[in-house]
């Protein structure tokens, strides 16, 4: 497996929610997805990041995009929500099940929730 470098693509900040209080919980998604298709699978990224930035309990979210065209996972999506039962909340509206049933085939997602491990 190969590392890389990445800089932010797109990202999205809590508006009115009154998100933030306490450590929360970051959802990671690494995509797997032809360099060349990237500025194609974008608009699709950008359309679940709008409607799941409404969601209560969402902080932030950050799409970082890969430096070197030869890492594994060129897309990674960063997000920040007040717990692990309000992501899932989220991610289980039908609104947004709907949107991801539109994605791409082209991009394969790797989702999982974390914890802070250790800081520095």
């Amino acid at each position: 497996m190969r590392g890389g470098w990445y800089r932010v693509a797109a990202e999205f900040h809590a508006a009115g929610n009154d998100s933030g209080d306490g450590p929360g919980i970051t959802f990671v998604n690494a995509f797997e997805l032809p360099v060349e298709r990237i500025e194609e699978y974008l608009p699709h990224w950008l359309g679940h990041a709008e409607l799941i930035s409404k969601a209560p309990g969402f902080r932030d979210n950050r799409l970082h995009r890969a430096v070197d065209a030869d890492t594994r996972f060129q897309l990674v999506d960063i997000a920040h929500w007040d717990s692990a039962e309000a992501w899932r909340a989220a991610a289980d509206d039908p609104s947004f099940q709907q949107r991801l049933s539109d994605s791409p085939e082209f991009a394969i997602a790797n989702p999982a929730l974390f914890r802070v491990a250790a800081a520095f």
